[in-house]
């Protein structure tokens, strides 16, 4: 597998969603993400809107599945 920068999308096209996300996600925890520079955020702070996202994006998923798949 290749290596990728963090802030490399795996699908191009939603990089804007996924910022928007980010963004929503920052704003939910009280995390003052600003675009651009956030050099001024703490380790704790930057990881837990990703570690966020993740969950969100891994109940979505669940919810995706479980909801397609019934029987």
């Amino acid at each position: 597998m290749a290596n990728r920068s963090s802030s490399t999308t795996a699908v191009p096209e939603a990089k804007g969603a996924m910022d928007r996300f980010k963004f929503e996600v920052a704003s939910e925890l009280g995390v003052p993400l600003s675009d651009g520079y956030n050099g001024n955020l703490t380790s704790k702070e930057n990881g837990s809107v990703g570690g966020y996202m993740v969950k969100k994006m891994i109940e979505a998923q669940e919810r995706q599945m479980t909801n397609g798949h019934q029987m």
